[in-house]
């Protein structure tokens, strides 16, 4: 019996089954693994790498949010590149085609999302960053605040510096949001607040990207001058002018300067005559006759100078003649002089009469009224009337003496003697220093003195007193 015959060929030897733990497709893993959510770690079953993954990946999330670090962001790109890395390695070869297949296309699944998601928010971060960067070209913080208002976690963890960079122009605009408030606070004349504005406004400027945010809060500063208060504008025009130039924006300040402060130097000056404030006047219209000699305002000025210093003089003269009628004041040893005073002229010479003390004989009430002025304001003179002595002998009479047997005293009499000085107001210089005398009638029938009197006053009249007075005023 024959035996059947087989035909020879090479043994069939199993395929034998990949060990475990490394059937897993290294491309899926570290695909996984791109989600920085340690999917590809969860693929392989090792639960702990995962969670340190995904703890990991919050951290550095968590800290590039927080600071908003370029230095974080590319700690974050580290790790994950690192998890990529471990994954691919850690995975090996030993998956079939259908695990293959089924694993890559979970870790596709996930990481395309979430990669997909990264992308657009850099995108959408990116369009929000030029249009923070635009609106601060056109130097408009509220479209810097409108813009960076749209920037949420998402764009934080997407981009950070580019978010970090909008918060810092917002910063920026608000800080010269306080500046503006400053300078609108300034144009009331306070310059602290002025100071406390522009200190803001440098130190802003001295931040690169805020030039134009910048020269927009300073023209909106600017366009307030001049303030409503001419003296408010010239507190603020002083200050500026006197500002150290920065070679920057900031010295646009000069141009208004030039342009508002000539047209307030006349304001304040005027207000401040209105307020009897006369040399403050005559400072800001001096310091316009100084600074813009050849301004269509300056013959105004010049009248306003004039007027103050009149105003000046005459409260001054005022001063030292206060007092009163009746007795001489401080004008008659200290004379100072009233440019607006009419000049000594022909004719009467109207005057301001003083006498030597309250209690003496005020022989100006025996004067014409045309000859006495009303004040300083409208007196040519100011005539200053000394103690009244015995002028020259008139008549010599013999009287009985009362209560005496007969016996008789002679008696004689004086003309009235007045020390007189002159003063001309307008130039406060002594015009005249001399003894006037009064005439007057002597040896009446009967006279009151005392016992041992023998000189006696005249009785002078009206005309007597005109006729000794008449040459000091009238010419």
């Amino acid at each position: 019996m024959s035996n059947p015959t087989y035909a020879a060929g090479p043994p069939v030897v199993p395929e034998p089954a990949p060990a475990e733990g490394r059937a897993h497709d290294p491309v899926a893993v570290a695909l996984g693994n791109a989600s920085l959510l340690g999917i590809g770690y969860l693929l392989m079953g090792r639960w702990r790498l995962a969670v340190a993954a995904v703890a990991g990946t919050v951290v550095s999330a968590s800290r590039l949010v927080a600071t908003e670090d370029a230095s974080y962001e590319i700690a974050v790109l580290v790790w994950w590149a690192a998890v990529i890395i471990h994954g691919w390695y850690l995975a090996g070869r030993g998956a079939d085609r259908v695990a293959v297949r089924r694993q890559r296309l979970v870790a596709l699944g996930v990481t395309l999302p979430v990669l997909l998601a990264v992308g657009l928010l850099r995108y959408d971060a990116s369009r929000i960053g030029q249009s923070v960067t635009h609106a601060r070209e056109r130097g408009d913080c509220a479209g810097v605040l409108k813009a960076q208002h749209e920037v949420w976690f998402g764009h934080r963890v997407a981009d950070a510096p580019l978010a970090a960079r909008g918060d810092e122009a917002v910063r920026a605009c608000e800080r010269l949001q306080t500046a503006r408030t400053d300078l609108t606070t300034a144009l009331t004349g306070d310059t602290d607040a002025l100071e406390d504005g522009f200190g803001t406004l440098a130190a802003v400027l001295a931040e690169p990207g805020n030039d134009k945010t910048v020269e927009a809060a300073l023209n909106g500063f600017l366009s307030g001058l001049p303030a409503k208060d001419p003296c408010d504008t010239v507190t603020v025009t002083d200050w500026l002018r006197d500002r150290e130039h920065s070679d920057d924006v900031l010295d646009r300040t000069s141009d208004t300067v030039e342009r508002t402060e000539p047209a307030a130097l006349v304001g304040c000056g005027d207000d401040l005559m209105a307020e009897d404030s006369w040399e403050q006047a005559r400072t800001r219209y001096n310091q316009l006759l100084d600074r813009y000699p050849g301004d269509a305002l300056a013959g105004q000025a010049r009248k306003g100078a004039r007027k103050a210093t009149l105003s000046i003089e005459l409260a001054g003269v005022q001063h030292l003649l206060a007092g009163g009628s009746g007795s001489q004041p401080e004008y008659c040893s200290s004379p100072a002089k009233y440019s607006g005073a009419k000049p000594m002229g022909k004719g009467v010479n109207r005057a301001l009469f003083y006498a030597y003390d309250e209690y003496g004989t005020d022989f100006s009430k025996q004067l014409p009224g045309s000859w006495k002025a009303g004040g300083a304001a409208d007196a040519v003179l100011v005539v200053c009337m000394g103690e009244q002595t015995y002028g020259s002998a008139v008549e010599t009479c013999s009287y009985y003496k009362s209560g005496s047997s007969g016996a008789s005293a002679n008696v004689t009499f004086h003309k009235i003697a007045v020390p007189v000085k002159v003063y001309e107001l307008r130039t406060g210089k002594l015009v005249a220093q001399r003894t006037i005398q009064i005439s007057g009638t002597s040896c009446p029938w009967s006279i009151y003195t005392s016992a041992n009197s023998t000189s006696e006053y005249v009785t002078e009249s009206g005309s007597d007193v005109r006729s000794a007075f008449k040459p000091l005023v009238v010419r």
